[in-house]
């Protein structure tokens, strides 16, 4: 674009970039006796003319490409450019940064075993073990949500010195305060049955929301929590309902979970949260890689009827039950179910993923750990540890659109040959630990490396609102990207 009446200006010129030359080869015969010619008769082959700066450099890495060939202990060209690299990258004195410094809150044990305690006591089987067992022996009941228990455990014990974050005993050096409310757990501690006589069921001992009003409530009255509004305190709510109740009030926080399905754009992000893998609940598996071990050609067991996005398992029940080679079975929580999974996994090339309530399911995590590539069958999932998984080697991505129409599925997956399956096996295989949370070097080491890349964003927020009077909570806050995906926000 340009103003009327003028012509526009004709573009510069770009400079000339002159690339290095490649590494010569060993010069032939000729060549290298016409270099040990004698200066003299060098000067009559050569005219006399004065050299160019290019051609001096050309010549001078040509030479010092001649004398490493004729050495007899010169090293390779990778070698050598695999050096230099790590000469330029790498500072003598370069050290791993310093772990960020994490202050875990010694909560009332109501929010941490209590809720334990809560959950075995409202089960008849475990009621009278409830008031027995000491803290420190408490295991926790469950494993989809179970994130909440591996982090809190890791600070309890301190964990390895070389890893992300290190905690401490004083809230003043802290630059996060970790939160270790077991709150996926609060959520169903009372069992959905009805009571002994057979009616309604009587009213729940234990409260959920009661609870998590009462840590907001204890939160508010802790100083570091009021200096900066929460901005650097650090919540754990797995369970898509987790929280639920209070988490407006915790927007600011860091928050760690598994997909925004039930949050809205001014609750989470991507930019301030840390999305997790839910914990697998089928036995890893511990065989060699193969397809002839695997005859099922897909595999799914779960829920046929969820709610939202999870409409479509329905529909893929309909056109995939009737398909050879093919295993889709409705199947609730149980552990024969578990076991039936299991054995399904681990016998098929591939797992479907399709979405649940939310866009994402555990079935994700236990097909990764079987060594099942997954199928993944729902447009809005969020996965984690993105910036170190590409999950596009160890994964495949179906439009629902086009999974849902008769056929498609299953022609795609037969088109798909022995050697990309092992393929897609093999790159499984190499970040199967960063979904087994009994790995040392697994996803709880994982989740704290992502809570750490979040310190200095949470240090710059802190000291933007230092200088920030007065601010439109009515419009789009700047600072935050919003995680409601594209498609939704053109409706």
């Amino acid at each position: 674009m340009w103003e009327r009446g003028r012509l526009p200006r004709k573009p510069r010129p770009s400079p000339i970039l002159v690339p290095p030359p490649p590494p010569s080869p060993p010069p032939p015969p000729r060549l290298l006796a016409f270099l040990l010619l004698p200066r003299s008769l060098l000067a009559r082959a050569m005219p006399p003319r004065r050299p160019s700066p290019l051609l001096l450099l050309l010549l001078a890495l040509a030479l010092a490409s001649l004398f490493l060939l004729l050495s007899p202990s010169a090293p390779s060209a990778s070698h050598l450019s695999s050096s230099l690299a790590a000469a330029v990258s790498t500072p003598a004195s370069a050290s791993p940064p310093a772990p960020v410094k994490i202050y875990m809150y010694e909560l009332p044990v109501r929010f941490t075993y209590g809720v334990v305690r809560s959950y075995m006591a409202a089960r008849a089987a475990t009621a009278g073990s409830a008031a027995a067992v000491p803290d420190e022996e408490l295991r926790y009941p469950g494993h989809q949500h179970s994130a909440e228990w591996w982090l809190f455990r890791d600070l309890r014990r301190r964990g390895p010195r070389d890893r992300p974050v290190a905690r401490v005993d004083d809230p003043a050096d802290a630059d996060l305060f970790y939160v270790p409310f077991f709150s996926s757990l609060s959520l169903v501690v009372n069992p959905i049955r009805p009571n002994a006589s057979g009616g309604a069921a009587a009213e729940p001992a234990y409260s959920d929301e009661s609870t998590q009003e009462e840590l907001l409530e204890w939160l508010e009255r802790q100083p570091y929590w009021r200096r900066h509004r929460g901005r650097d305190h650090v919540f754990i709510c797995q369970d898509p309902n987790a929280l639920y109740r209070v988490v407006d009030r915790i927007s600011n926080a860091v928050l760690l979970v598994s997909d925004f399905g039930r949050l809205r754009s001014e609750q989470a992000s991507l930019v301030k949260d840390v999305i997790l893998p839910y914990s697998h609940r089928i036995n890893s598996f511990r065989g060699d890689l193969g397809v002839d071990s695997r005859p099922s050609l897909l595999f799914f067991m779960g829920n046929r009827y969820r709610k939202e996005g999870g409409k479509v398992r329905d529909t893929l029940f309909q056109v995939l039950e009737n398909e050879a080679d093919v295993i889709i079975k409705h199947g609730a929580q149980s552990r024969e179910s578990r076991r039936m999974a299991t054995r399904g996994m681990h016998s098929s090339k591939f797992c479907l993923h399709p979405a649940g309530d939310t866009p994402s399911a555990c079935r994700l995590f236990d097909a990764l750990v079987s060594l099942c590539v997954p199928v993944i069958v729902s447009d809005y999932v969020e996965l984690p540890f993105e910036d170190v998984i590409d999950y596009s080697n160890i994964s495949i991505f179906v439009e629902t659109s086009k999974a849902v129409q008769p056929g498609f599925l299953t022609s795609v997956l037969r088109g798909i040959s022995s050697e990309r399956i092992l393929e897609y096996q093999r790159e499984i295989k190499k970040v199967k630990h960063y979904f087994e949370y009994e790995d040392p070097n697994g996803p709880v080491n994982e989740i704290w490396r992502q809570v750490s890349l979040k310190a200095p964003l949470i240090k710059l927020l802190i000291n933007r609102d230092k200088r920030i009077v007065e601010r439109d909570t009515n419009g789009t806050d700047c600072s935050c990207i919003c995680s409601t995906p594209k498609q939704l926000l053109s409706k």
